[in-house]
């Protein structure tokens, strides 16, 4: 599999540390608030790589961090009369559920800041022991960019035009403008910890240093994360990581691309800021799955009504073909399966398999399940198809979009007891017969049942009641 490498800026052929074996760290969110349509894009991009390393027979580990001390989750603490620690709490819980929605596997380890402290500081020590770092007169460490020769290596921008568009404040206590805070003091009324520089919190780019580190080694193969974290957050767990243990960091690295909103870059400022949530109440957190893996993940996205409305119907495209192969197998009779099929499947995969392992693109992946799509059709309306030949083009179907990480509702519908699917299709024909009251009443006897149904853009949603 090639990818194409943001830290040599080319494409290059993904060789893991260990055989067989992909160490992964992902940048998560800080969790302050409702993850927005831009935060779901690298973690759905890159679960699909994820999904696709084990598919192609890899053993993967996937960190994915929670910064859960940060000014944004403090300000809301303070605005809500509230401790930080009871925010992040709240939104770490909302950013799974909105994660399980769009079918995102748990990292196979989430660490958060607050259990890493000691990590941290240990990191940050050996900064200002090395005399990469030094402690301010302001009780804050900041890194010394001046003492990492490399710095900008990832941008692409030497530090002589960094600097020049850097700006100093004459009260930060720094030495250059470039220079980074590792290491925080305590203002009051924050949360701190105890260090050698006093009481205080981490830098952000720091925590993910000492995480990714801890987690996957001082070296370790792939990081990815958001353009937007390019420069300044990558670049400077660059210089920080390998100048704290003089060893190369991340062997590859890969960013997803922007997403604007109608043409628009995504401001709050504009007024066109959507959280995943929002979007999800009116078409179903598959849709904007298939938003994002039916691009390249390096592409920018042009988010907007039309594009939803395309993918929507895309993605009842595929469940339509499932359903009528499963109308199919079930009318079929056993036979052989003929040499063109098994042909054709063959040349399904290997398209799909070239078109992922050239750089994970997905928009041809697609493709390539669209014109798997078309050969089921034609077999299924085919009445002497036999049924082993369409069971293993259901197989195939299923191993890519599984992939794809798409008609997982599908597998989520089969788990309903078909008394509550027989209700859900009642409520839906009083509500075409616009008897509210009896659609009301069967609402009220499904969710005694344990169900909650609801109608979204996409079609009638049932989900499962929390006890």
């Amino acid at each position: 599999m090639q990818i194409y490498n943001t830290l040599t800026r080319k494409k290059e052929e993904l060789v893991p540390m260990t055989a067989g074996h992909m160490g992964i760290y992902a940048c998560g969110p800080t969790v302050y608030n409702y993850i927005h349509i831009g935060n779901a894009r690298p973690i759905c991009a890159f679960d699909v790589l994820r999904r696709y390393l084990k598919y192609r027979g890899y053993t993967v580990t996937y960190v994915q961090n929670f910064t859960d001390v940060d000014d944004k989750i403090i300000k809301k603490a303070n605005e809500e009369g509230t401790t930080a620690a009871e925010i992040a709490k709240r939104y770490i819980a909302e950013y799974k559920t909105d994660a399980h929605g769009l079918n995102v596997m748990d990292a196979d380890v989430h660490p958060t800041v607050t259990n890493c402290m000691d990590l941290i500081i240990d990191i940050v020590k050996k900064l200002v022991d090395s005399g990469h770092a030094y402690a301010a007169a302001n009780g804050d460490v900041y890194f010394r960019t001046s003492s990492f020769p490399e710095y900008g290596k990832l941008s692409g921008q030497p530090i002589e035009e960094l600097q020049a568009g850097a700006r100093i404040d004459i009260n930060d206590g720094k030495e250059e403008p470039l220079d980074f805070a590792v290491w925080k003091a305590a203002k009051p009324g924050e949360p701190y910890w105890e260090s050698p520089w006093g009481k205080g919190r981490p830098g952000w780019h720091i925590e993910c240093s000492a995480m990714s580190c801890h987690y996957l080694g001082e070296t370790f193969d792939l990081h990815c994360g958001g353009q937007d974290l390019i420069f300044p957050h990558h670049e400077n767990e660059i210089a920080q990581s390998e100048a704290a243990n003089g060893k190369p960091f991340a062997h590859y690295w890969m960013h997803n691309g922007y997403i604007n909103i109608d043409n628009k870059k995504m401001s709050k400022s504009l007024g066109n800021f959507f959280t995943v949530r929002e979007v999800a109440e009116q078409y179903g957190y598959e849709v904007i799955r298939y938003m994002m893996v039916q691009a390249h993940y390096r592409s920018p996205i042009n988010y907007c009504k039309e594009l939803l409305d395309a993918c929507k119907a895309s993605l009842e495209r595929l469940y339509v073909c499932r359903d009528t192969l499963d109308r199919a197998i079930a009318a079929a009779k056993s036979g052989e399966i003929s040499a063109e099929a098994t042909e054709t499947f063959a040349k399904r995969k290997e398209q799909f398999i070239t078109a992922m392992d050239d750089d994970l693109n997905t928009a041809d992946g697609m493709t390539a399940i669209f014109e798997l799509v078309r050969d089921l059709n034609r077999m299924s309306a085919d009445a002497s198809t036999s049924k082993e030949q369409l069971e293993a083009g259901a197989k195939l179907f299923d191993e890519l979009t599984g992939v794809m990480g798409l008609l997982y509702n599908r597998k989520q519908a089969d788990a309903i007891p078909a008394e509550v699917t027989a209700l859900v299709e009642q409520r839906q024909a009083a509500r075409k017969a616009k008897d509210f009251a009896e659609a009301d009443r069967l609402r009220d006897k499904i969710a005694a049942l344990g169900y909650a149904v609801r109608e979204t853009r996409q079609g009638t949603e049932i989900t499962k009641i929390d006890a």
